[in-house]
């Protein structure tokens, strides 16, 4: 399970598993865990997170969305 980012408490990574997936980012942290589709910035599932958790974990992952995007493809290429 690569971790791509930590940031704000945040762990940023995804799942070797998730290769037949669409590009995607798990997040853990603060109690909390969710998932984002890189592709339209939405959160896919989310549980034990705050809103202002989660709108600081959509603020991260537009600001690292290319990072996450070449991580993503480096592993799964």
């Amino acid at each position: 399970m690569p971790t791509v980012l930590r940031k704000y408490g945040f762990r940023f990574h995804f799942y070797s598993a998730d290769r037949y997936e669409p590009p995607h980012i798990h997040v853990d942290g603060n109690g909390g865990e969710a998932k984002v589709w890189l592709a339209d910035l939405r959160i896919a599932e989310a549980g034990g997170f705050s809103q202002r958790d989660l709108a600081r974990i959509l603020e991260v992952v537009e600001e690292h969305r290319q990072q996450m995007l070449e991580a993503w493809n480096d592993y799964f290429a």
